[in-house]
């Protein structure tokens, strides 16, 4: 029951680092390529589509991994574990006090009600996410390295 736990764990984190790679790597780097109305829609609609779907999989991820480290308590690993954990909490965190307030105004926006500094605040999100994503990323090795 354990190693199903683990393995369902790191299939969810894994896949959760993938899609916010993706965002951080290739998505919005093709977004911020189209012509300015063109890449603020984009943007604006995966916000509203991730925004539904990433509090879900944050706080899943979280909830597996705590699960994982009191299931596992007395066995090998479980401070890796704990470890992992405790940077998704930090990834939620972030994603509560940094990202979410730019991402709700952002996935409002239309060509005809954008704020003139748009383009700034769409930059200070992906700052915000590459860190984010180096934090998802430790937490997914993390994890992993903790696997007997």
């Amino acid at each position: 029951m354990l190693s199903t736990l683990e393995v369902f764990t790191i299939v969810v984190v894994g896949l959760m680092v993938g899609v916010e790679f993706s965002v951080a790597f290739v998505i919005n780097p093709i977004l911020n390529r189209l012509p300015d109305d063109s890449s603020q829609l984009g943007r604006a609609h995966g916000g509203r589509m991730l925004g539904a779907l990433m509090p879900f999989w944050y706080i899943g991820s979280l909830v597996l991994s705590a699960i994982w480290a009191v299931a596992a308590w007395h066995h090998p690993g479980t401070g890796l574990v704990v470890i992992g954990a405790a940077l998704l909490v930090v990834s939620v965190i972030m994603s509560l006090l940094l990202l979410v307030p730019i991402n709700n105004r952002g996935k409002t926006w239309t060509p005809e009600n954008r704020p003139a500094d748009w383009k700034e605040q769409m930059n200070r999100w992906d700052r915000f996410h590459y860190f984010r994503v180096g934090v998802l990323i430790t937490a997914f090795a993390v994890l992993v390295a903790a696997l007997p």
